[in-house]
């Protein structure tokens, strides 16, 4: 890792390392995307076939593109069931907290007769894509899946590639089942998203499309973003550490490299206002690295994207957090629920040294798909409310309308919309 005195320009400069990893600095895939695009779209079923046996080695067609009942109860046959359970005490939390986050229609009436409301309702379809590959997570398979559950949503599509056995993970299959997926196909890759953005011979058009991806899947759902909607366009995993001369270097250390992990763009930084424990940290890091499984991935990550920042003041390392807007934020500090009061940007905030940042991967409820590569500020965490729609109710009577009609016909006309005015003033004449 990097360690550098935080000012003014150290930290513009961060930010533009920082930005460089977002899927809108990866142009020189778009052309092949939107090849795959367009050929699924024009060909269905056959082109994803095709692109399947290319990338994922296995020959399929619509009679084995679904999972089937079989091989879901083989998932859970295969799974230990201690690793079952505790997918559904995760389940469980997930579902309870995002059961918070629901809302209510509601209407409001006076006494002129006039009444407004708002009617919210699910979606009817919803997609999610789960990465295969290298690595399988279930935990994102019920992130994604719960809140829509929650809110209402009647059917639940999800992707995932196979291997070229055209097996689908084990533990994804679990999550899925727990979390109450209806259909899953054995499609990855960009022709997945293309697959459920358009609509296959067997896999169904879908409303909405979560969950991550490698860059191809991310380009992929941003180029179909109008023809359904998305969750977002997801960066690298990304931490970041306030901490104090209080924290524990130990724990600073394993928090960070918790998501140096992920892989070579993920990026980990800790601003400390105690140089001492700026090269405590160092220490710790290098200690760690003698012993994880996934060190080479790690050293590449910190090599490229890590950083300690030594700040003056607690103001500016505030400051510097809310300017980069990380993903994951934990404050370590000895009054962190004071610290916590002044960031405005951040995607899950995790306060205290026994609240380290895989506690919201995996089971405290709250959802792990953040908001990345400086988002946060403007964008939340993936909610219930990503799977509902909002229609808006309008109803007056003569007399409320009577009451308000010059004023709107004053207002079109100003607009030049003389047809908005006469739709209004026909009523009264």
């Amino acid at each position: 890792m990097k360690t550098i005195k935080l000012t003014e320009e150290t930290r513009k400069d961060l930010l533009d390392t920082l930005l460089k990893r977002s899927p809108d600095h990866y142009s020189e895939y778009e052309n092949v995307v939107a090849d795959i695009l367009s050929d699924v779209r024009t060909n269905g079923d056959q082109a994803v076939f095709a692109y399947t046996k290319k990338f994922d080695k296995w020959e399929c067609d619509a009679g084995d593109i679904r999972v089937t009942e079989a091989e879901i109860e083989d998932a859970f046959d295969s799974t230990e069931e201690s690793f079952v359970e505790v997918m559904r005490k995760s389940a469980a939390n997930i579902e309870a907290f995002h059961r918070k986050q629901l809302r209510n229609s509601w209407i409001d009436t006076k006494p002129d007769g006039s009444l407004l409301g708002q009617r919210i309702l699910p979606l009817s379809v919803s997609g999610v894509y789960v990465p295969g590959g290298k690595a399988a997570y279930p935990s994102s398979v019920l992130m994604n899946v719960i809140p829509a559950k929650v809110a209402g949503v009647r059917r639940i599509v999800m992707t995932t590639p196979a291997g070229a056995d055209g097996k689908v993970n084990p533990g994804t299959l679990v999550a899925a089942r727990i979390a109450g997926v209806d259909e899953i196909y054995k499609v990855g890759g960009a022709q997945a998203i293309a697959a459920m953005a358009f609509g296959t011979e067997s896999i169904p058009k879908v409303d909405k499309i979560t969950g991550p991806g490698n860059i191809f899947v991310a380009l992929a759902k941003k180029a179909c973003f109008g023809y359904v909607s998305i969750d977002s366009i997801a960066g690298p995993s990304e931490i970041l550490v306030i901490a104090d001369e209080t924290a524990n270097p130990r724990y600073v250390a394993a928090d960070l490299l918790s998501q140096a992990e992920h892989d070579e763009l993920a990026s980990a930084i800790l601003i400390t206002t105690d140089a001492n424990l700026a090269a405590e940290v160092e220490q710790q890091i290098e200690c760690f690295l003698q012993e994880l499984s996934r060190a080479e991935i790690i050293r590449r990550s910190l090599d490229n994207y890590g950083y300690i920042l030594v700040a003056d003041s607690m103001t500016e390392a505030v400051d510097a957090a809310n300017a980069i807007a990380s993903e994951h934020l934990e404050i370590l500090t000895k009054d962190p629920y004071a610290v916590m009061t002044r960031i405005e940007n951040a995607g899950a905030i995790f306060l205290g040294e026994y609240s380290s940042e895989p506690l919201g991967d995996y089971y405290a409820g709250p959802n792990h798909i953040l908001p990345t590569n400086g988002t946060a500020k403007f964008f939340s965490p993936l909610n219930v409310d990503d799977f509902t729609k909002k229609t808006s109710l309008i109803s007056y009577s003569r007399e409320a309308l009577l009451q308000a009609h010059q004023d709107i016909e004053l207002f079109a006309k100003k607009e030049g919309l003389t047809a908005h005015a006469n739709s209004i003033r026909v009523r009264f004449e």
